[in-house]
């Protein structure tokens, strides 16, 4: 069991804290509330801080980093002068397997082909004290739930799914590694307090609902922008109804309508769970402080008055609900999908049906979707579409393979990939994707993007709960309602298939024989970390140029994006997943997926010293080797998705001076303004229409940047007319000394000296 003192010192301190917190603040606390103001950095001093506005210092427990991000976030922990991490962290290898032919055979080619990256991130957790979950152990967020998430805890992780612990009372944040690096070098970690979003479960699933079929209809609700700057708080009857791996995989999805995260308050579910996964202490700690690992009763008793937001969901009448194409957050319950896929020309046949992931690959996902995948089979019928499965941790896989499910698949046509993230990022190697050939798959992820999965934009690639990925995929058709509808099996008889059954937690327990867990040295001090001069893998990091002081002028519009633009289409995974390590090569994917808005298509832009269209990354090295500043302009919730960092530091690595937008995702601004650049947005919406394709960007009181303040820039368009537009921005003071220094890390090393 892993961090028993940690546990044990945070439940000691909690209830001071908590009472300390109820003083100031004078109110009852919501659940999140209470791990928010027991968690402050010591210099914080306690004030009944205002949510949505106030910059607050915190003090996480632990880190998590996943192997893509945590190749750019020990790069700068490196550079920090640290000798070893302040608080526990952890690397965990899952992103960088292909799924290709079946597991074993998919680790061991990931194994030789990443060999380098592998050997490196061992190398820098050994050095500096860091856990290090080896390839095929299985996928971070999963692995954290089983060994490290507890309530009341807090932890941030390098990817935006960190928010899945949450479904052990835990909160958990997304962050970029410039984050995670102040957090291991002991240093606070900054987050302005969150609005609350409460969200009153009634009632309790059944049927082919599932807890994935709250987080589609929440979406639905707020869409992929309605959580962004909230916390989202899970209650009622209905949430302890949920079992806690239910609850973590409507937390995991919290991520899709922009949540800082996402939580349920501690209850039964999780103690079962605790218990199961070896964490009996954690349990009986969890216990002795129980009242103070949940809501007061008055938040409860009249949740108007202390969340910013309420919904409140009836699970008893909850319908199994399908989102996409393309965004999570279009959300069509079963039995309208037959009208809604018509109406829209969506392709009608399931090609592909994809059950795990991070999101979906607990034993009580997986049990489920076996008990209708054995149900085929006895019922004589074939499955239309290919099928595979994604167990989330060796731990999970080992456990249905005793307990017979892999067996279960496999008699149906199922294929098993590896213990990693897989088709969920784009690391599927799909025969015949290339062709761009119209087509739907159906999945139990939680993004579903244009080419996320396969790189395919004609991709139609919805989102559902695994119980009902596998009836789809049997019957071959996206519109097909296994409440209702009837199958012919091989026999030519007409069959339906019963409602799906499962076990929360395994009877006999969990089991494995290699977890693949690897502790750090207990001396790191003579660990030797190799970066050859030739890689094209990894690059040692060259510190960002401070601000010169002066306002920037003539610079140039380098893309104006239009529409969505997600850090998939700012810094693409898949194939790009392999220079996550060096930030010259993964440069080359900077904005290939943003759609221009002078000519409606992806990677060209104008050169303005041409005239002719390129690239975006090639325009843009133009403008950089002859030292013209540039800007990107973007829409509404600009940086949606991935927590990546690497779509804030190419443009940064690049040239880009400032990214101007009509709204942010909370991790994206965040990471833009942890690498020195100006993350800004239109005070009037409108003036994006102002920006032409030749336009020159001149600041005109950048050397006045001030908290409050915004800024002004001068439009300087082709036939010499000018717009002055007003930029609004939330940098704090702290963050405009990071933009002064080139960096928040060329501020941690100033510091240091």
């Amino acid at each position: 069991m892993f961090d028993l003192d940690l546990v044990k010192k945070v439940y000691s301190e909690l209830p001071e804290k908590v009472k300390q917190a109820k003083g100031i603040l004078n109110k009852p606390m919501t659940y999140a509330e209470k791990i928010l103001y027991s968690h402050l950095f010591a210099a914080q001093e306690l004030a009944a801080f205002k949510r949505g506005a106030d910059y607050v210092d915190f003090a996480p427990d632990r880190v998590a980093m996943q192997d893509a991000t945590a190749q750019m976030a020990l790069l700068q922990f490196i550079n920090s002068g640290k000798k070893r991490t302040a608080v526990p962290s952890t690397v965990h290898c899952d992103h960088l397997i292909q799924a290709q032919v079946e597991g074993k055979t998919d680790l061991s080619v990931s194994k030789t082909a990443n060999k380098e990256v592998f050997d490196f991130l061992e190398s820098v957790s050994n050095k500096y004290g860091i856990g290090f979950w080896k390839p095929g152990a299985g996928i971070i967020h999963q692995v954290v739930l089983e060994n490290y998430a507890f309530p009341g805890g807090m932890m941030i992780g390098t990817d935006s799914h960190t928010v899945n612990a949450g479904g052990l009372g835990m909160v958990a944040i997304g962050v970029g590694g410039a984050d995670a690096v102040d957090v291991m070098a002991g240093m606070a970690w900054e987050l302005k307090m969150p609005k609350m979003i409460g969200v009153k479960l009634t009632g309790k699933i059944s049927g082919w609902a599932a807890p994935k079929d709250v987080i589609l209809k929440v979406a639905g609700i707020l869409t992929v922008k309605g959580g962004t700057g909230a916390i989202i708080e899970y209650f009622g009857e209905g949430a302890k109804s949920l079992s806690a791996t239910g609850k973590g995989t409507i937390c995991n999805m919290g991520a899709e309508v922009g949540a800082t995260t996402s939580i349920f308050a501690y209850d039964e579910s999780m103690e079962r769970y605790l218990r199961a996964t070896g964490r009996a202490e954690v349990a009986d700690l969890a216990n002795g402080v129980k009242e103070h690992l949940d809501a007061d009763a008055e938040v409860y008793a009249n949740p108007e008055q202390y969340y910013d937001e309420l919904i409140e969901i009836n699970l008893s009448e909850l319908e199994p609900h399908v989102n996409g194409p393309f965004t999570p957050d279009r959300a069509t319950p079963i039995s309208q999908m037959k009208e809604t896929a018509e109406a829209n020309g969506w392709p009608m046949e399931v090609s592909v049906g994809l059950i795990g992931s991070c999101t979906n690959s607990s034993y009580e996902d997986i049990s489920r979707a076996a008990s209708i995948a054995k149900q085929a089979e006895e019922k004589g019928l074939v499955t239309q579409a290919e099928f595979t499965i994604t167990p989330g941790s060796e731990q999970v896989r080992y456990t249905i393979e005793r307990d017979g499910f892999i067996d279960t698949f496999e008699k149906i046509g199922g294929k098993v990939f590896a213990n990693a993230c897989g088709p969920c990022i784009g690391q599927w190697a799909r025969p015949g994707a290339e062709k761009g050939e119209k087509n739907t798959i159906v999945h139990s992820f939680n993004r579903n993007f244009s080419k996320r999965a396969d790189g395919n934009p004609n991709t139609h690639a919805f989102v559902t709960s695994p119980e009902l990925v596998t009836a789809l995929a049997i019957a071959g058709r996206l519109d097909f309602n296994p409440a209702t509808d009837t199958l012919t099996n091989k026999n030519g008889e007409e069959v339906k298939l019963d409602l799906p059954t499962g076990e929360e937690l395994p009877g006999k327990g969990f089991d494995v024989k290699d977890p693949g867990f690897q502790a750090p040295a207990a001396d790191g001090s003579n660990v030797v970390i190799n970066v050859a001069d030739d890689s094209n893998r990894l690059q040692l990091l060259s510190p960002f140029e401070k601000w010169d002081g002066q306002n920037i002028t003539g610079a140039k519009l380098l893309i104006k994006a239009e529409g969505k633009c997600t850090t998939d289409h700012i810094s693409m995974a898949g194939p790009w997943l392999r220079f996550r390590g060096h930030l010259d090569n993964i440069s080359n994917n900077m904005l290939i997926g943003a759609v221009n808005a002078f000519n409606g298509e992806t990677n060209k832009v104008k050169n303005q010293l041409t005239g002719e269209y390129d690239a975006v990354p090639a325009v843009q090295r133009q403008y950089k080797a002859e030292g013209i500043p540039t800007v990107v302009v973007g829409d509404h919730n600009y940086g949606e998705g991935s927590s990546r960092e690497h779509a804030a530091m190419e443009p940064r690595h690049l040239g880009v001076k400032a990214v101007i937008v009509k709204s942010f995702a909370r991790i994206h601004e965040t990471n833009l303004k942890k690498q020195g650049m100006l993350g800004l947005t239109f005070a009037n919406e409108n003036d994006y229409d102002l920006v032409q394709e030749d336009d020159v960007f001149n600041f005109v009181d950048l050397v006045d940047f001030a908290p409050d303040k915004a800024l002004t820039v001068e439009l300087v368009h082709a036939d010499g007319s000018k717009d002055a537009i007003k930029l609004n921005h939330t940098y704090n003071a702290q963050q405009i000394e990071w933009f002064k220094a080139g960096s928040a890390l060329n501020l941690i090393k100033q510091q240091n000296a």
